[in-house]
């Protein structure tokens, strides 16, 4: 029924079967059926139609489910209960013992946790490479790899890895290419049009957008999001159903709110950019950034997400996140209200100084997740804060 439908009404609509004709029979925002957590009736004599939502089959899960998975052109979806979640079981359903797999060292520090800790005690070897290194992909490939996983744009470096290199290897290798795509939510970009097999979201995030919902989605083919679907069972990854409710009443309005988020940060980059107090600005919408040509050539929008590194260092971020008003410092992002977090205290808390220095985060490097807020109000906010 939405076939050919923008952006604009997929986020609304998609995913319902019948728009806003929708009896509730399949999700459609109803809380009073699809909340229910434990016991729906079922039919005698037949398994048909049974619905537990451990299984990822409530209601408001489901049209969660193929509303993003229209929105990322995908042909099925899995919602899960949360961001790491959805990398865990997204990277097992395609993983054995003894397999191999190749990753962006510039990753969440969490999934960085996972992949360089927990898959080994799976018999999973794991290579974490520079990913703004092209060449590298090709050179650190195993006979036993089985896929390669990136993120873009990149937490919290907002670097944009092109992707269709990556996917010229993958697909001539036929291996997957699985990508984390958070940062920049389906409005913004879409990895599988530009070869990737699969995206995974922290629908924390942008997609949910309001601080309040706990929850990961992969999207990929329909037999693979079946192994991933089987993974989050026996895993205990089921979303909670009023956490699929809240988000499907958050997806109505990504593409409103991105679009805002995308216009605001692109003027708080260019305001930042000239203040002296402040020694470089990470955002792909400034024509100084290493990736622009990229993320203009394969991004809809530069996204909401942006990083500064002011010049007093630590001190420096200390005494501006003391000062900082309208701005919440606060670890999650993607949200309507704006957020700065430090990243030496939160995902990479785990590394020296001078290994985030080397990862591109040193000391007085701050994230900022930019809201729907005024862009002035929050520039004021900014200044008075630098002072």
């Amino acid at each position: 029924m939405f076939e050919g439908a923008g952006i604009d009404v997929l986020v609304v609509v998609g995913g319902s079967g019948k728009g806003h004709e929708d009896d509730g029979s399949a999700g459609g925002g109803d809380l009073a059926d699809g909340a229910c957590a434990g016991a729906t009736d079922q039919e005698i004599g037949t398994g048909d139609g049974l619905r537990y939502p451990r299984y990822g089959n409530s209601p408001n899960a489901e049209i969660v489910q193929e509303r993003v998975a229209a929105l990322e052109g995908a042909e099925s979806a899995v919602l899960l209960a949360s961001g790491m979640g959805a990398v865990a079981c997204a990277l097992l359903a395609l993983l054995r013992p003894g397999d191999h797999l190749l990753a962006s060292g510039a990753i969440y520090g969490g999934v960085s946790r996972l992949l360089g800790g927990e898959f080994a005690t799976f018999g999973i070897d794991v290579t974490l490479i520079d990913p703004t290194e092209t060449r590298v992909w090709r050179k650190r490939l195993r006979k036993t790899t089985r896929a390669i996983f990136l993120e873009t744009p990149i937490n919290p470096t907002c670097r944009v890895i092109d992707l269709r290199p990556v996917s010229y290897i993958t697909k001539e290798l036929g291996i997957a290419l699985v990508v984390d795509s958070t940062f920049a939510s389906p409005v913004n970009l879409r990895p599988l049009e530009h070869g990737a097999d699969v995206v995974i979201h922290s629908a924390t995030k942008y997609l949910n957008g309001h601080h309040d919902v706990l929850a990961g989605i992969v999207c990929g083919t329909a037999p693979y999001v079946e192994e991933v679907r089987q993974k989050m069972m026996v895993w205990g990854q089921a979303p909670d159903p009023f956490a699929a409710w809240l988000l499907e009443r958050g997806l109505k309005t990504l593409d409103i709110r991105v679009a805002r988020q995308n216009e605001n940060a692109m003027r708080i980059a260019e305001w930042c950019a000239t203040n002296s107090a402040i020694g470089k600005v990470h955002y792909s919408g400034l024509p100084d950034h290493p990736d622009h040509e990229v993320a203009k050539s394969m991004m809809d929008g530069f996204g909401g997400m942006m990083a500064i590194e002011l010049a007093g260092g630590a001190d420096a971020a200390t005494r501006f996140l003391e000062r900082i008003r309208i701005f919440r410092h606060a670890p999650s992002l993607g949200g309507v209200d704006s957020v700065v977090s430090e990243p030496r205290f939160t995902s990479h808390a785990h590394l020296s100084s001078a290994e985030r220095a080397r990862a591109g985060i040193p000391d007085g490097f701050l994230r900022l997740s930019v809201g729907i807020e005024s862009a002035k109000d929050l520039i004021a906010d900014i200044e008075q804060a630098l002072r």
